[in-house]
């Protein structure tokens, strides 16, 4: 960045020319093109907030710098006390939302929608706390009713694809919304995001690494690209990263307790000798190994058969040799063919692991179980939404579903790489809201 470009962020700030959208999507850009530059944008709203006789124009421009430095308690009193104009509503409504005060959040997008603001981004703003309040089909419906050029920008794809993924999960389609988004804009944070995540759980961890690296790109960037992708960088044992990561949460938020608590581990982790390329190829083999033979397109009668012999993921299948497949009621040769060709697309073949047997779990006892909890035990571990941290650990442990997570003891998942406390609670409170434990519990 040029000396200019810094006295832009400044005199954009604190000077008395015209601010608006333009002009804050400007110093966005600025910001992510150079991260030093948010310092710069920080000195300048200290320096304004000293300012004791601001203008009603002036205090709008330091509560939106304030929203975008994550002063959001700040944005919102400054934005309160400021000259009511659309601008300060649509921004007032955003802190409110930050702040998980929706319904005031709702209430001022709508008064800025009243003000003149731009009608379809405040419904586009309006369906996403409603998201987040769980009005799934409410925000659906808003979405809906938009039509013309909002329907043909990023952030309406984005919420779009944000709402399907969180009513009924249609991978195919939330895919083609959050692509579709980026098309429109190639550094949209909330699509990078979601195209990270989706690949993310799919197992994709190379798309899914480079996704987050360009939404972490874009500011304001998600928090939770910053965290998952630091998660990633411990994964690989690229420490330095995961803290760089961490710390642009705890610039925003200093007392976000997951950031905290990972930036510490990150720190003494820092200092532990590793083989980056082993650990790499470790983790993406353990991978690959726990992804259910349920994502594949198989016949039914492969399926079938893979079923009642209780192969659920591609490790079960490696460790199974050709003649124990054949040895199965009503599994061919046509089975046989088609299953090796769908090992072979991902460099595996039956029988590669075959002298590794995995140690069968402990029975699990349901007669004392009321039919509520019996009822969710073959759900699929996802049904839980545990954190990206959490889950990797079922995935390198090969827990798919609830009744394989109820087998292991808490010391089974601590044992696991990257997996604490923190992450045993969660699981442990995830559980309990269904009646359940961990053995030994």
């Amino acid at each position: 960045m040029t000396e200019a470009s810094v006295l832009d962020v400044h005199e954009m700030v604190v000077s008395n020319h015209s601010f608006g959208p333009s002009e804050i999507e400007q110093i966005c850009k600025t910001i992510s093109e150079d991260y030093s530059q948010l310092g710069v944008l920080k000195d300048a709203v200290n320096e304004l907030a000293q300012v004791s006789d601001r203008s009603p124009a002036q205090a709008v421009r330091l509560g939106v710098c304030q929203y975008l430095v994550g002063k959001f308690a700040d944005a919102k009193e400054t934005l309160s006390h400021s000259d009511g104009s659309a601008l300060a509503l649509f921004y007032l409504a955003k802190a409110s939302f930050q702040l998980h005060q929706a319904d005031e959040a709702l209430a001022s997008f709508e008064a800025a929608k009243n003000a003149g603001y731009d009608a379809d981004q405040c419904q586009i703003a309006i369906a996403e706390v409603m998201r987040y309040q769980g009005r799934l089909q409410d925000a659906m419906d808003i979405l809906d009713n938009i039509f013309g050029p909002a329907e043909q920008t990023a952030e309406y794809n984005y919420q779009r694809g944000a709402t399907v993924a969180s009513r009924d999960g249609n991978f195919d389609e939330v895919l083609r919304l959050y692509n579709r988004a980026i098309q429109y804009d190639d550094k949209h944070p909330g699509a990078l995001f979601g195209l990270a995540l989706e690949n993310d759980r799919k197992g994709n961890d190379g798309e899914a690494l480079q996704l987050y690296e360009r939404a972490a790109s874009c500011f304001p960037a998600h928090v939770g690209t910053l965290i998952n992708l630091g998660i990633m960088y411990e994964d690989r044992n690229d420490f330095a990263k995961a803290q760089a990561c961490y710390k642009r949460v705890l610039d925003v938020f200093p007392s976000h307790p997951r950031a905290r608590l990972y930036m510490k581990d990150a720190s003494a982790s820092g200092n532990v000798y590793y083989d980056e390329d082993s650990a790499r190829q470790t983790e993406r083999l353990t991978q690959l190994l726990s992804v259910s033979v349920n994502d594949f397109e198989l016949s039914v009668r492969s399926r079938n058969c893979l079923q009642k012999m209780g192969i659920e993921s591609l490790g079960d299948l490696v460790r199974t040799t050709e003649q124990q497949l054949l040895s199965s009621k009503n599994f061919g040769e046509t089975s046989l063919v088609e299953i090796r060709e769908m090992l072979s697309s991902r460099g595996l073949s039956l029988g590669q692991f075959q002298e590794q047997t995995r140690e069968p779990d402990p029975p699990l006892d349901t007669s004392g179980m009321t039919p509520d909890q019996q009822a969710v035990l073959d759900r699929p571990i996802s049904d839980l939404n545990l954190s990206v941290r959490a889950r990797k650990c079922m995935v390198r442990l090969g827990i798919n579903t609830i009744s394989e997570l109820i087998r292991k003891t808490g010391d089974d998942l601590l044992e696991s790489k990257n997996f604490g406390v923190t992450s045993l609670n969660e699981v442990r409170a995830k559980l309990e809201g269904l009646n359940l434990k961990l053995r030994g519990d």
